[in-house]
């Protein structure tokens, strides 16, 4: 997918830049130029196991078409228009959510990121090095932070409000506060078919009794938790488990709501001897208001919208760069999962949005 995106920039005329932590820049104009800081938009190109093909690509794809939409139109950015292609924004195998830009504005430390580890303990750093990278280069990178006068991510809508309100495109002006935490359960590894019920210290008890727990603490603090990666050790059918390992994520309307049930949680599993570590944490984030009212004005008729979905924009808010995203309608309404999708003429009225506003925050001159 990078060497795609290389070549599809490439082909725009577009110069190709990459960050301390490998995320990928692509420039109409100079984004060192003495002119005022570059508009950029983009997404992500991973996505999760088994995941739908809109949830980050689609704003990948619709970045480099509004800036075909532009130059067709012969216009000519008075700033800098970027794209950007942010690495492991799902944090599907190292478990830390937006993990690209998590690192470039300091949020995630560079010796946390080189240790994380997958499910088959390889580390973040030998994989990067196993791919052709250096992870010594990780770090915070204000110099690529410097460019982005305002970022604009167009994302597929994951949920109904679209539907619902029968719009085909949405501005988002906030994100959920959410966060992931690895729940350790111990256990005693054993086995199936002599052990007696009454001598057993099954893990895996112990994680069921985590995900209930997790389902519990949502419902009565009116949020989502959810277990969606589970990993039992040794993993034999015929073996009691010594450990598991569960991830939580958890999202909730505000920030207390969601340290209550992360703490619901810690109590219920406590009994079981599990151990409950916060591996990533997003604060509350709301876009700029000003930037919002701008593209609300843009796009005529465009709900303004919230999501608990996480994305690199909510990052880049938190930072201090002015943000706010475009939705695209989801008719089903499903996201990852290959469910997700978007009809072509929704996907085009994304484009013709974005376009609008780049144009506008660009300043253009034919």
């Amino acid at each position: 997918m990078r060497e795609w995106f290389s070549g599809e920039c490439a082909a725009r005329g577009l110069d190709l830049t990459e960050d301390r932590m490998g995320n990928q820049w692509a420039w109409w104009g100079d984004p060192d130029s003495s002119a005022p800081a570059g508009i950029v938009t983009g997404s992500h190109l991973d996505s999760v196991p088994d995941g739908g093909a809109f949830d980050g690509p689609l704003g990948v794809v619709s970045a480099l078409l509004a800036i075909d939409r532009l130059k067709s139109d012969g216009f000519a950015p008075l700033r800098p228009i970027g794209v950007v292609n942010f690495v492991d924004e799902e944090g599907a195998r190292f478990g830390v959510s937006c993990a690209g830009s998590r690192m470039i504005t300091g949020v995630l430390s560079p010796d946390r990121a080189r240790a994380l580890q997958d499910a088959d303990g390889i580390t973040m750093a030998e994989a990067m090095r196993a791919a052709g990278w250096r992870p010594e280069r990780l770090g915070p990178d204000p110099e690529a932070l410097s460019r982005v006068g305002s970022f604009i991510e167009l994302h597929i809508e994951q949920g109904r409000g679209l539907i619902d309100s029968g719009r085909a495109v949405g501005v988002g002006n906030a994100i959920w506060p959410h966060g992931r935490w690895r729940i350790d359960i111990p256990g005693e590894a054993n086995h199936a078919g002599t052990t007696r019920l009454s001598d057993r210290r099954d893990a895996v008890i112990g994680c069921a009794r985590a995900v209930l727990a997790a389902r519990a603490a949502a419902e009565t603090h009116g949020g989502l938790a959810t277990i969606g990666k589970i990993n039992i050790q040794p993993g034999g059918v015929n073996a009691i488990a010594s450990s598991a390992t569960a991830w939580l994520d958890a999202r909730a309307a505000d920030e207390p709501a969601l340290r209550a049930i992360v703490a619901h949680i810690e109590k219920d599993v406590a009994n079981s001897g599990a151990v409950v570590t916060e591996e990533s944490w997003t604060p509350q984030t709301g876009f700029d208001s000003v930037l919002i009212s701008r593209m609300a004005s843009l796009i005529d008729g465009a709900p303004v919208m919230g999501t608990g979905a996480g994305h690199d924009a909510g990052i880049l808010a938190n930072a201090g760069v002015p943000a706010a995203m475009i939705f695209v309608r989801n008719p089903t309404g499903v996201s990852h999962s290959p469910s997700e999708w978007a009809e072509p003429e929704d996907c085009l009225a994304g484009v013709a949005a974005l376009a609008a506003v780049l144009a506008d925050l660009a300043g253009v001159q034919r």
